[in-house]
Order: C-alpha cells, then sequence, then structure tokens
C-alpha cells in the first residue's frame, strides 16, 4: 500500500492474555493461550496488508512476549522500542509517545494495557471512521483487541478527534 508522506497508520494492540497472580504486576506472563492469541493477532495485521515501520511496547513482560509473537506472523521487521512511559498509561501520556514516533515512520504499532489504549483508541477517532469497526470497539476492547486508525500529519501535531478508526479486531486463536 503506497501512501503520501503525512499519510499514517496507528495500529494499537492490547497485549494477549496474561496469566493472574499476586505477583509483580509488570512480570506477569502471557498464558498459553495469550501466546496463540498473540500469534493471530500477528496474523490478523499481516492478513489485512499492514506492515510497522514503528513498533513501541511498553516493557512489561506480557507486552513485550505479545511483541514477540506477533513477530512470528511476519507483520513487523522492524525493532521493538521498550517505552516506560507506555505501561499502565493514561490516554494523555500515550499521546505523548506518539508524539516521539519517527516521523518516517508512515506505521506505528503500538503494543499496551488497558484501560489506557482503548481510551486512546476512543479519543483519537472521536466517533469518526467506520461505524462497523466503532460498533464492535464498543463492545469492548478485550486482550489482543486491534483497533487501526488512520491520520494524515506529522506524528508530533496527531490530537485527540484527528484520526479515523478504519478496522477493529480481535486475535483468537
Amino acid at each position: 500500500m503506497t501512501r503520501a508522506s503525512h499519510d499514517r497508520t496507528l495500529i494499537l494492540l492490547r497485549h494477549a492474555k496474561a496469566e493472574q497472580g499476586s505477583g509483580v504486576d509488570a512480570e506477569r506472563k502471557l498464558t498459553d493461550c495469550g501466546v496463540r492469541d498473540a500469534k493471530a493477532a500477528g496474523r490478523w495485521i499481516a492478513e489485512h496488508g499492514y506492515g510497522a515501520d514503528e513498533v513501541l511496547c511498553s516493557p512489561a513482560v506480557r507486552t513485550t512476549m505479545t511483541c514477540d509473537a506477533v513477530a512470528t506472523a511476519g507483520c513487523s521487521e522492524a525493532e521493538v522500542r521498550h517505552d516506560r512511559r507506555i505501561y499502565n498509561a493514561s490516554p494523555e501520556a500515550l499521546l505523548e509517545v506518539l508524539h516521539d514516533a519517527p516521523e518516517d515512520a508512515n506505521v506505528v504499532l503500538l503494543v499496551g494495557h488497558a484501560p489506557g489504549l482503548p481510551s486512546l483508541a476512543s479519543l483519537l477517532a472521536d466517533g469518526k471512521g467506520s461505524t462497523i469497526a466503532h460498533e464492535h470497539m464498543s463492545e469492548g476492547f478485550p486482550t489482543s483487541g486491534i483497533a487501526v486508525l488512520s491520520y494524515a500529519g506529522a506524528w508530533s501535531e496527531l490530537g485527540f478527534a484527528d484520526a479515523r478508526l478504519e478496522r477493529f479486531g480481535v486475535g483468537r486463536g
């Protein structure tokens, strides 16, 4: 897919299903089902023709494992950049992370957590885009949920209500 220099795609991926437990939250690993779902999310991204130029990921174990599994589907050969600001971040904090995305990256994949990531998707699209995608997203943004948004402009200028929700899917394996 050829894009003009300022046409951007943002893929927001909630990490796959993680172990429950009373240990350190950031160290929770994916369940076996979560690994399968993360691989399915990667296949979904690749099957819809998206490939990431930049991957931004929370440093939590479950998000790192999600990134690793997604990469096996071939949807991204980009190096994963772990950013502590993504871990359990608010939509506003996630927007700041996106403002720092390289301007030469036309497709950015951000792997993070609820509730910040689902809120970010809603605030960025603000009802604009595919009615079907908005309906699916309004039913919930489960683990391995994927929101694909389009945006025209510099990453540093992205703001709430500036994007369009193009697709919403859930990786299930």
